[in-house]
């Protein structure tokens, strides 16, 4: 199981990873067969205080900070270490581990309402997977080799996908219906129940707020000025209780996970992931494929994905922990192996490191199972997949914003 953190502490907080104490990869924990590829999500790292309007989940500017960069490069050195260096027993068969060959290769960040926050932490991740080289370099006709600047920095190209032209890496915003969801479930008694509970600590918690409300609607917004000022803060960390962080995160955990989750693998509750799925698709099949070059696909998103992620694969059911927040820097991976036999089909299996403070992956469930068949994971999906612009207009009852006026004129 996935431990969350401790008590007290606060999500992102965790100090950086020197490259040299890197954790190996457990064999135990990998697929003995050939690794064809990988593709991941990876949240952005530390920023700034961010607030979201808690009915329509509509966010405001926020900043990344240097933690947060330093935070994304530890990530990209572990999973440089883990799929890209040729002592792993996870390496990915025929990457290229110095020089990246950007045919292998598939980026994309949400460039959406949190401003480049998402979209420079990507950097950061890339900057650890491949870091400078002097083998990056050109020899010229007059026989000068130039090496790249910054002793060989390598620019990958990263594709920023933007919500009102591309709805794929945040459906979860201007849509109507699943503002509904949000109102509904504000609605429900299992949230007055948990508001109940929650009560006596935020009006202990008051104190500390400013005149921020205590309304339980707000419990994101609580908990991320509460992380944000512990881990930037140097009075506010002296003067809060120590146990009061953990009571903020679980609490927002509960609001969290009930605001992006469903029921149904498709209910609008799932869209966070549901926008998703078709890219993870396209990039396992293109993995499966060895006439395609592809090795590697990154989507670098916020922390909803995950939330509706864990739920629609069932993955909670065996590991609770992991519903909620994930902590900043986290990685999920969906790996592709070779079949085990000519006469069988490439697998999948999921796995997840919560965050710069949390060592190395651990295995996740997919429905129950280890791992998959492709095709029987992506069955499983597909009927949740929001696969284009008119069709996520029609789920979320959108008829005007993200060119969605042009399918109800």
């Amino acid at each position: 199981m996935v431990k969350r953190r401790g008590r007290g502490k606060s999500v992102g907080s965790a100090d950086p990873v020197p490259d040299s104490q890197l954790p190996s990869v457990s064999i135990a924990m990998v697929n003995a067969t050939t690794l064809l590829g990988v593709v991941l999500l990876a949240r952005h790292g530390d920023r700034v205080e961010f607030f979201q309007d808690p009915f329509t989940y509509n966010p405001a500017q926020t900043f990344l900070t240097a933690l947060g960069s330093v935070q994304e490069q530890t990530l990209g050195a572990f999973l440089r270490a883990t799929y890209l260096d040729p002592s792993s027993p996870a390496v990915i068969d025929g990457i290229n581990a110095d020089v990246a060959d950007i045919n292998q290769l598939d980026i994309r960040a949400d460039a959406g309402g949190e401003g480049a926050v998402i979209l420079t932490s990507v950097q950061g991740l890339l900057q650890g997977l491949y870091p400078p080289t002097t083998d990056n370099n050109i020899t010229l006709a007059n026989g000068t080799t130039v090496v790249a600047p910054l002793g060989g920095y390598q620019a990958i190209p990263v594709e920023s996908v933007e919500p009102n032209e591309d709805i794929s890496l945040e459906g979860f915003t201007s849509c109507p219906n699943f503002d509904n969801h949000i109102s509904q479930f504000y609605a429900s008694p299992e949230f007055a129940a948990e508001a109940t509970i929650a009560k006596p600590f935020l009006e202990q918690l008051q104190y500390y707020l400013g005149n921020r409300s205590i309304d339980f609607v707000n419990m994101y917004n609580i908990f991320d000025f509460v992380n944000v000022q512990l881990q930037h803060n140097a009075t506010f960390l002296a003067e809060l209780p120590a146990t009061y962080g953990a009571q903020a995160y679980y609490y927002a955990n509960f609001h969290e996970n009930g605001v992006f989750t469903d029921a149904s693998p498709g209910g609008i509750g799932n869209i966070a992931i549901r926008t998703v799925l078709p890219s993870i698709f396209t990039s396992l099949d293109r993995i499966a494929n060895a006439s395609d070059p592809l090795k590697l696909a990154l989507s670098e998103i916020s922390y909803k994905p995950f939330i509706s992620l864990f739920n629609v694969t069932q993955a909670t059911i065996a590991d609770p922990g992991i519903a909620g927040i994930v902590d900043y820097a986290s990685a999920v991976a969906l790996e592709v192996h070779a079949p085990a036999t000519p006469s069988d089909e490439p697998t999948v299996n999921m796995r997840f490191k919560n965050g710069t403070s949390d060592p190395t992956f651990h295995d996740l469930t997919l429905f129950g199972a280890g791992s998959l068949p492709l095709s029987q994971f992506i069955s499983q999906l597909a009927p949740s997949a929001v696969n284009t612009t008119q069709q996520w207009c029609t789920v979320c009852n959108q008829t005007t914003l993200r060119g969605c006026s042009v399918y109800f004129e």
